[in-house]
């Protein structure tokens, strides 16, 4: 499944388990010789009363608190499933209440958290707003990076031109920055207006995708804190667009798009690693 190209090999451990090992998740995920992916997903049984649970493993072989386009496939597969608008999907990163809204599904991401602790940074930081030094690089929004917690770490540079930002070297250079003892996604963030984004996003233990959801959270949230945009703007990626809802505070980002099946098929899991 994919959702605005950010893609997932799902695996359904509700009924037979499966059990993966991250360097089976590593191989599944690789594009020449695995099946090919951004995230590898696992849907589970929930202990905490929610319909589902999933488990994420990025393309590295490392497993992922949260990621907002999987969690939408997810309750696509189980709303259809049970022929219901409403489902529970429990992460590591926390519950995501998912609804349907006309054929998209919108979640509750829950609320953003900005304390330098909680996302986790290694230094007390002024979180919107903040220094990033990279060695040999010079660019203004580095000067004033944001950080944010969507249940799994965020950094987000505002830059004028996301065309012209180097985001496949700086983005892993600010993933593995000894500010983020987690590591860290990047997003690359151009504000069109009050109401639109335009992004571009590295995704930690996986690089460069056309579409992150907790990233395009991310954006917004950082963006508002900054009074850069409204309660409620569209997030365009190279996959597509998402629409983000945040009052601000203590409220809950509410994010809605679309999903895709692609195909259902079997693999040998013993071969292929």
């Amino acid at each position: 499944m994919h959702g605005l190209g950010n893609d997932f090999v799902l695996f359904d451990a509700r009924i037979r388990p499966v059990t993966l090992t991250h360097r089976q998740a590593r191989a599944i995920a690789d594009r020449r010789t695995g099946i090919g992916c951004d995230q590898v997903i696992v849907i589970e049984n929930s202990a905490n009363g929610a319909d589902a649970r999933m488990r994420i493993f990025n393309a590295d072989g490392g497993e992922a608190e949260s990621c907002g386009n999987a969690a939408r496939c997810v309750a696509r597969l189980v709303m259809d499933e049970h022929a219901t608008r409403k489902v529970c999907i429990d992460t590591e990163g926390g519950p995501l209440l998912c609804t349907d809204t006309n054929g998209l599904v919108t979640i509750d991401m829950g609320t953003p958290k900005f304390e330098w602790r909680d996302i986790p940074l290694r230094e007390n930081v002024n979180t919107e707003s903040f220094r990033v030094t990279v060695v040999g690089v010079s660019l203004p929004a580095l000067e004033a990076a944001s950080a944010v917690s969507i249940g799994n770490p965020h950094c987000v540079l505002f830059v004028e031109d996301d065309a012209r930002t180097p985001v496949q070297s700086l983005g892993p250079a600010i993933e593995r920055h000894s500010l983020f003892p987690d590591r860290t996604n990047v997003e690359f963030v151009h504000v069109l207006d009050g109401n639109r984004l335009r992004m571009r996003v590295w995704e930690r233990g996986t690089g460069m995708t056309p579409a992150c959801g907790t990233g395009a959270c991310a954006a917004m949230v950082a963006a508002q804190r900054r009074g850069l945009c409204g309660t409620k703007a569209e997030v365009e990626l190279d996959g597509g667009s998402l629409v983000i809802e945040w009052q601000g505070g203590d409220s809950h980002i509410f994010m809605t798009g679309p999903t895709a099946l692609v195909y259902r098929g079997e693999v040998d899991l013993e071969a292929l690693s």
